[in-house]
């Protein structure tokens, strides 16, 4: 299994401003890694490289699982956790606009909006 290259300054950047044209503000990123079964069948973890975030009392985690391969959830508590219903995206900016749309339907639907 080749490494999975780490975020780059492009990849961030793109993070960082999807977050502020969503928020008007700056939001503080973490890189961190997590250790993720990359396919259902595979018995070891592999480690990927994570964008974290938290607003309010929502926590997001974008993971790069290989080149130009992320997913995505959003979680309150351990188990509560939610994603967007898509396995993997090809385009990360696609990725990060549909948790976070995800996590706004969440909140609306929570509220009794929807």
């Amino acid at each position: 299994m080749p490494e999975i290259p780490d975020i780059s300054k492009t990849e961030r950047w793109v993070v960082d401003n999807t977050l502020k044209e969503r928020y008007g503000r700056e939001i503080p990123l973490e890189l961190a890694d997590a250790e993720i079964r990359l396919n259902p069948s595979d018995r070891e973890v592999s480690s990927c490289p994570v964008l974290y975030w938290q607003v309010d009392d929502c926590n997001f985690i974008v993971f790069k699982t290989g080149d130009r391969r992320y997913r995505c959830q959003f979680f309150y508590r351990g188990f509560q956790q939610y994603g967007t219903g898509v396995h993997e995206y090809d385009d990360l900016t696609e990725c990060v606009v549909s948790l976070l749309q995800a996590q706004a339907d969440h909140v609306a639907k929570e509220r009794g909006d929807l």
